[in-house]
């Protein structure tokens, strides 16, 4: 071969490469890995008080700790994600210092980061003859601080009882007992337990009021008071109309009293009302604080006359042409052709329409499908992802009523499906679930019952102010009148939203129910008084 051809054969053999690298540089890749959230599934530490709160939209986990668990030194018994995906650090090997938060990456294909909260409620207290309310206990700055009345021998007080730290494993030293105190200059105390030694100072001081009040929160007919006064006196409190000058005492029966602090309810006032309330003590008062009560508001077609049906024939708790306050399943059983939820002629007062929800397997053959529990709730249904719903939980509410009022019928099936954490249920007779809650979610929540992604309403979470249920399992001939009381967390929170929820098969979210269970609700309606 010609050094000429030769020549011609490598320039051409360079420009081949060249193309050829060129075109590789320009190849992507546009497949994108998929986006697999990795979930935190369960979760569980040795000394919990009561089981953890999982909130897999923000990603954070909630633990809470008996009082006597040494939150240094966490052991989890156990943790499970999602499948496939790898968690750094493996909860299950070592134990971890929950003081602060714990952060664990969860990763496939991408990483998440979640945290871990621990919460963990030590009693303490430190009660001394003749206080004035209660022993301030400040745990962070490791101190005690005793308000007594203004000329008082302070170093000849007694002590009633003491408590600093976890009950039965801590050590006092000195070794305080009921009896005798001397209080007159600060005392040092050494607080030890699970090892490890804190030194405490103990103070008293004089204070000039006898008697305070120290909050007052106003519902709609119901006010809450709070004060502090001697530990040993009568204490009580007194309220007006502001427009009224006489007071009048709070009878004793709706007064909580523990050592110098006391606490009342005042039952039976009016909505929109401005009040004046005060604490007393023997022949002395405390400051008067005023407070207006909230107005009182019906729940949104309480009584469920509204419906609608699309042109497909799936039915809407809902005028077509007016605001939406409920929601059902309905959505994701009408792609099988099934209505869970539908208006019902049949009501206790033999007029109108109510909510008629039954529990049905949705599928073809009997085989391919899923259990459905009918269902009506306050939110709305936001889309199926393939058998499973998104739900966003809640509407708008400000407002604290103390009862939920209304009628229901149930008829249970025997449980027919099944899935975990409840197979062995499997036989049992069904059961309905009603029950109300006022949160401070700042936003609709989501809901989802896919497994995987699993998250579910928890009446335990912080996020709950109130709550209160009902829960039968039998079958009932006619409709019975019910009520449902909130128990408050806190009188002082105001809610943001509020959730009502009906189901024919509590356990219906895990798809676990009988086939043919039915529970009718009517004439819902809110009391707002004791």
């Amino acid at each position: 071969m010609s050094i000429f051809r030769k020549g011609i054969l490598f320039v051409a053999v360079a420009m081949l490469a060249a193309v050829m690298l060129s075109l590789q540089c320009c190849i992507k890749n546009d497949i994108p890995y998929p986006r697999l959230p990795q979930m935190i599934l369960a979760i569980a530490a040795e000394g919990e008080s009561r089981t953890a709160y999982i909130d897999s939209l923000a990603f954070e986990v909630n633990i809470y700790l008996d009082e006597t668990t040494d939150i240094e030194n966490v052991r989890f018994s156990e943790y499970r994600i999602s499948e496939g995906g790898v968690s750094d650090p493996d909860l299950l090997q070592g134990t971890y210092n929950m003081t602060t938060p714990l952060y664990v990456t969860l990763s496939r294909f991408q990483e998440y980061s979640w945290e871990i909260i621990a919460h963990q409620d030590i009693e303490r207290y430190f009660e001394v003859s003749g206080e004035i309310g209660a022993s301030v206990i400040d745990p962070v700055g490791h101190r005690v601080i005793v308000n007594m009345p203004e000329g008082t021998d302070l170093s000849h007080l007694t002590l009633q009882r003491v408590k600093l730290g976890p009950a039965g494993i801590t050590t006092l030293s000195p070794d305080l007992r009921p009896g005798p105190i001397d209080l007159l200059y600060p005392m040092r105390v050494e607080v030890t337990c699970h090892g490890r030694t804190e030194i405490w100072t103990i103070y008293a001081q004089f204070t000039e009021s006898v008697v305070n009040t120290t909050r007052v929160d106003a519902w709609s007919k119901v006010i809450w008071a709070y004060g502090s006064g001697p530990a040993d006196a009568d204490n009580g409190f007194e309220y007006r109309k502001v427009s009224d000058l006489d007071w009048t005492p709070v009878p004793d029966e709706f007064i909580s009293r523990s050592q110098g602090l006391f606490s009342c309810y005042i039952p039976h006032l009016e909505p929109l009302t401005e009040y004046a309330v005060r604490t007393v003590s023997g022949t002395d008062y405390g400051n008067e604080i005023r407070v207006t009560t909230d107005a009182t508001a019906d729940i949104p077609d309480g009584d469920f006359e509204q419906w609608s049906q699309t042109s497909e024939g799936m039915w809407n708790p809902w005028d077509a042409n007016g605001s939406r306050f409920w929601d059902t399943g309905n959505q994701g059983s009408w792609k099988m052709n099934k209505n869970l939820t539908t208006p019902s002629d049949h009501t206790p007062t033999g007029s109108g329409k109510s909510a008629r929800c039954e529990t049905l397997f949705v599928g073809l053959g009997g085989v391919a499908g899923k259990l459905g529990s009918g269902s009506i709730f306050s939110g709305e249904y936001l889309k199926t992802d393939g058998t499973n719903g998104v739900l966003g939980f809640g509407r708008k509410w400000n407002l604290r009523p103390t009862k939920l009022k209304g009628y229901y019928q149930y008829q249970s099936a025997e449980i027919s499906h099944v899935s975990d954490p409840y197979t062995d249920f499997k036989g049992r007779p069904d059961t309905c679930h009603i029950y109300v809650a006022l949160t401070d979610w700042t936003a609709p929540y989501e809901i989802r019952t896919k497994p995987s992604e699993r998250q579910l309403f928890n009446k335990n979470a912080d996020y709950i102010i109130a709550y209160g249920e009902l829960v039968f399992s039998g079958k009932m001939d006619s409709y019975q009148a019910f009520e449902i009381k909130l128990d408050y967390k806190d009188t002082s929170r105001v809610p943001s939203y509020l959730q009502i929820t009906c189901s024919a098969s509590k356990y219906g979210d895990y798809f676990t129910g009988g086939n043919g269970s039915v529970l009718y609700v009517d004439q819902f309606s809110f009391d707002y008084d004791y």
